[in-house]
């Protein structure tokens, strides 16, 4: 009898112990506040509108400044086959995306600088150049890791008109 109390008395404590389970509190928003690191990275092509150069390049999600939606975004590309000079620019921008980012469509602008080059850049007193830049963009929901990326990139003080598309990764907060 005494081994039947105790067996009673073992399943009753166990079951006491299961409902102690520790389940974390859900974490509910966004984070905030500014967070830097390698969030996503996204590749693009596109066309200069100016001369027709063929673009290509390359963006990094380094992080969020102040809130989750002001992002710091450095890129890189190379133009060529224009007929002309290949041209090289390294941009460093920050973008305000107007949603969050579960939604199907994300709308953003930016600004920033860049440092623009070009084939013979060293006999060209005005090489390199520094140039200032607006962003318009939007990305849409292509899969659960993916993005896609439409852009337009005034550059240079709104001398050169830029299109782009590409895929960029979709940030796993």
């Amino acid at each position: 009898m005494r081994g039947a109390w105790m067996t009673v008395g073992t399943a009753l404590l166990a079951a006491q112990l299961g409902a102690q389970e520790f389940k974390p509190p859900r974490v509910s928003g966004t984070p905030s506040g500014t967070r830097i690191g390698l969030f996503g990275f996204g590749v693009r092509g596109g066309v200069d509108l100016g001369n027709g150069q063929l673009l290509v390049g390359t963006a990094l999600d380094l992080g969020d400044l102040f809130t989750a939606r002001v992002r710091l975004r450095p890129s890189g590309e190379i133009g060529a086959f224009s007929g002309g000079n290949n041209s090289y620019v390294a941009s460093l921008e920050t973008l305000y995306r107007f949603t969050d980012d579960d939604q199907v469509a994300i709308p953003y602008v930016g600004t920033g600088l860049s440092i623009a080059g070009h084939d013979h850049c060293g006999v060209d007193p005005d090489c390199p150049a520094v140039w200032v830049n607006l962003v318009f963009g939007f990305e849409l929901h292509y899969k659960s890791t993916f993005n896609w990326l439409v852009e337009y990139h005034g550059m240079d003080a709104m001398r050169r008109h830029r299109l782009y598309v590409g895929l960029t990764t979709r940030r796993g907060n």
